[in-house]
């Protein structure tokens, strides 16, 4: 009874996550902090107490989801909701200075700014036109423009436009829907790979652009074929 309420709030709790959205994966808004505490203790209940019912414990978790969509969906509608559940960024660092008062209203310290400026490649504040730190608690960093890395623009030099690779084959397995997107068939595919010598299990990764470009890896071989189609 133990190892079956442990896999069914395990996938409950899955399928809680995915409901609330990828971002969940990333930086979390207060609002979302809270529920994902609320909704791991939630579950922990009925587990530990084999006298609990598992409704005493999936009846709080959806009611706690519930009430999280709901007022996720009332954020998107009302700015001042918005507000009030996740704040707004707040500038820390404008034309090079320090905004002490922010820091102070954040309770952001100098060491966790300089290490967030580090991550971003910045190692001095004079260098920084604007650093906000954002409703999730990253911080944002915009150098001024003499600091910024040239662009192929800036250069003079004309790029060509980057396009998306769509996967596939992953791991022996052909992914149909993707064909579609990069405008090719079955019949294209069967032929690429006779080409090729191998077949769709012996591929561990191959990836089209809509252009045509083609990289394969292949399984057990540590090297590499791209090329164009």
């Amino acid at each position: 009874m133990v190892i079956l309420r442990t896999i069914l709030f395990y996938a409950v709790l899955i399928l809680q996550i995915r409901l609330m959205g990828k971002r969940q994966l990333g930086q979390m808004e207060p609002t979302e902090f809270v529920v994902a505490i609320l909704i791991a203790n939630l579950a922990s209940i009925p587990l530990e107490d084999p006298d609990h019912s598992v409704w005493s414990g999936l009846l709080p978790m959806i009611t706690i989801l519930a009430a999280e969509r709901f007022l996720s969906w009332i954020s998107l509608k009302n700015i001042r909701i918005r507000r009030l559940l996740c704040g707004k960024p707040v500038i820390l660092i404008e034309n090079g200075h320090l905004l002490r008062t922010n820091l102070r209203r954040t309770r952001v310290n100098l060491d966790e700014l300089t290490s967030q400026l580090r991550e971003q490649g910045v190692l001095e504040i004079e260098t920084v036109q604007y650093a906000i730190l954002e409703t999730n608690g990253a911080v944002t960093v915009f150098p001024f423009p003499a600091f910024q890395p040239a662009s192929a623009k800036d250069a003079g030099v004309e790029a060509s436009a980057q396009e998306l690779p769509y996967t596939v084959i992953s791991d022996g397995h052909i992914l149909s829907e993707n064909l579609l997107h990069v405008g090719k068939d079955p019949h294209w595919l069967s032929d690429f790979l006779s080409g090729k010598g191998c077949c769709a299990s012996d591929v561990m990764l191959l990836s089209v652009t809509p252009g045509g470009k083609t990289h394969l890896i292949r399984r057990d071989v540590p090297s590499s074929d791209s090329g164009n189609s």
